[in-house]
């Protein structure tokens, strides 16, 4: 491997107006506008290699995460890509332990958005240098090496590279649910139309925003089981609305709808209120599902040894990148307790995808109640935007982690300077 040594980084707050048209709307969430902090790391390599990364975002705050980033460049530029990856265990701790910056931490909130942006660059471009796409650099890395990436000793032995699996993936795709056709704020119209179409592609797992008000979850859900069948999948997701007893009340009213889980159902820090809802609901075979906000491996750690949660839902931007999510898949495995990683948003599902990839390959090698979330928006953003085929996420080829925004997106989103947010702030004086 050559130095690549980095240069510089430059981060933007990147935002796409998807509040306009309700995208996104959920309990807590009723005016997202679907955001990135945006990193590019530049190189001194005669290529002149670039890595990309990524951290979401709903819009304000987003500038914030951008300082935040700005703040933990210094520990980056000068680094060469060789002596990164040579003790990327040590390179984590050092974004996420700064002895000063950690005080706003530690592991968690901005600071860890930031190091998640900062090190989603760099293993883009690791896998840029090796020619591969993220998960097939994963599932090719010598196993020793690959846990000294990890900053955690609470690891399992579970990694086995199956090429047999790596072929049906390649082949088939990795299954998918979709939450396009049921945010909170889409009308019943919309509703219908779009769970229609979403059946005619092939979709079978959908789910369905809830928590705003228990009658209208009522009508949303008996709406959308009858329009996808007994047969097909559903989920619903409440987005930390409720307090515990509130949970159990809410979802047991729901129950006639026959729902795999019931996502976030209360703070997304309360793992013994998560077991106290697992626990209530098992009876009516509803299971919990939760990740999306957890800040860390030790949180998910907490929640696997309570038996909180019965779906591990990992994202690609919450926690501190690769790193951290392979601690994450190695312990649910650990537990027996299957990966359904939370997508969406900006970039999400072209993050996951590489991550659930590895997982099946060369961890689970189990397609028993796992699927990963797709949310068709913003694909077309992205160089290497998501594919997917019968409701099936198809493995990306091209190199790198599939974090490259089109130049000419990121310029005209780029707030609030962008040729979009002037328009908007233009209608706004009319």
């Amino acid at each position: 491997m050559q130095e690549n040594k980095i240069i510089k980084l430059t981060v933007r707050d990147v935002r796409f107006p998807t509040s306009l048209e309700q995208h996104g709307s959920d309990a807590m969430h009723t005016d997202p506008d679907y955001s990135v902090a945006y990193v590019v790391l530049e190189t001194d390599s005669d290529a002149a290699l670039k890595g990309y990364g990524l951290t979401f975002t709903v819009g304000r705050g987003t500038e914030i995460v951008v300082c935040a980033v700005k703040a933990l460049s210094t520990l980056v530029v000068g680094k060469t890509l060789k002596e990164i990856v040579s003790d990327f265990r040590g390179f984590y701790r050092l974004l996420s332990s700064d002895g000063q910056m950690r005080w706003v931490g530690p592991e968690k909130g901005v600071i860890q958005l930031a190091t998640a942006a900062i090190l989603n660059a760099v293993w883009d471009l690791w896998a840029r240098v090796e020619g591969k796409p993220l998960w097939k650099l994963l599932v090719d890395m010598d196993p020793a090496k690959l846990i000294s990436c990890i900053d955690f000793r609470y690891i399992t032995d579970a990694l086995t590279e199956q090429e047999a699996l790596e072929e049906q993936m390649l082949k088939e795709g990795y299954p998918a649910y979709t939450t396009s056709c049921a945010w909170l704020g889409y009308t019943d119209q919309q509703l219908t139309q779009l769970c229609s179409e979403a059946l005619a592609q092939g979709w079978t797992k959908f789910k369905v925003k809830v928590g705003a008000d228990l009658q209208d979850d009522i009508r949303r859900c008996s709406l959308i089981r009858k329009l996808i069948g007994p047969n097909n999948t559903l989920m619903i997701d409440a987005n930390q609305r409720w307090d515990v007893n509130e949970a159990i009340t809410w979802v047991t009213k729901l129950a006639e709808f026959h729902p795999l889980w019931i996502e976030e159902p209360t703070c997304p820090d309360d793992v013994l209120g998560h077991a106290s809802i697992s626990k209530a609901l098992a009876p009516l075979g509803i299971g919990v599902a939760t990740g999306e906000q957890c800040h860390n491996r030790v949180m998910f750690k907490q929640f696997l040894q309570a038996a909180a949660l019965q779906f591990v839902q990992i994202d690609s931007c919450r926690v501190g990148s690769v790193n951290e999510n392979l601690a994450i898949i190695l312990m649910a495995a650990k537990f027996n307790v299957p990966v359904c990683p939370h997508a969406g948003g900006v970039g999400l599902c072209e993050l996951v995808q590489h991550l659930i990839l590895f997982d099946y390959i060369s961890v689970s090698a189990s397609l028993n109640n796992r699927m990963c979330e797709y949310v068709d928006h913003l694909h077309e953003h992205f160089k290497s935007p998501t594919i997917i085929r019968n409701a099936h996420y198809i493995p990306p080829k091209d190199p790198g982690y599939s974090c490259e925004m089109l130049e000419e997106s990121v310029q005209k989103h780029q707030y609030p300077d962008g040729e979009v947010w002037r328009a908007i702030e233009q209608q706004g004086k009319q």
